[in-house]
């Protein structure tokens, strides 16, 4: 068994994809499209088995948790980028690029190079080597 995909809501379907294709060379499929839900989504694939499915529907409720502290359920996902270099070097790229690095580039107790960033919707996500 093997985890298939990850799934993600967001209010800005177009911006939270080009993000993952910008940032961590994720490819796209096409849009689908479920006229009668006003249902849209993409799967992105990086690489490996699992991808992320991102999807928009209206009236989807926003998340009441803070994605600043710890909470019970799914807190975060990693992506693997090769090497201690490419993390602190995206770490940089994303700092500059206005987005919020929780946790800078470490080696954590168990013994992973990784920093925290969160992505445009609060998600939390480790680039890791």
């Amino acid at each position: 068994m093997r985890i298939e995909h990850l799934g993600i809501w967001t209010y800005n379907l177009e911006g939270l994809r080009n993000f993952y294709t910008h940032y961590f060379d994720a490819s796209s499929s096409e849009i689908y499209y479920n006229h009668s839900k006003e249902f849209r989504s993409y799967f992105l694939t990086f690489n490996g088995d699992c991808r992320i499915e991102l999807m928009e529907m209206p009236n989807i409720p926003k998340s009441k948790n803070d994605p600043i502290k710890q909470h019970s359920g799914l807190i975060h996902f990693a992506i693997q980028v090769g090497s201690i270099t490419k993390v602190r070097e995206l770490t940089e790229e994303l700092r500059k690029d206005g987005f919020r690095i929780i946790s800078e580039p470490r080696i954590t107790g168990d013994g992973y190079y990784e920093s925290v960033i969160l992505d445009p919707e609060g998600n939390r996500v480790e680039i890791m080597a």
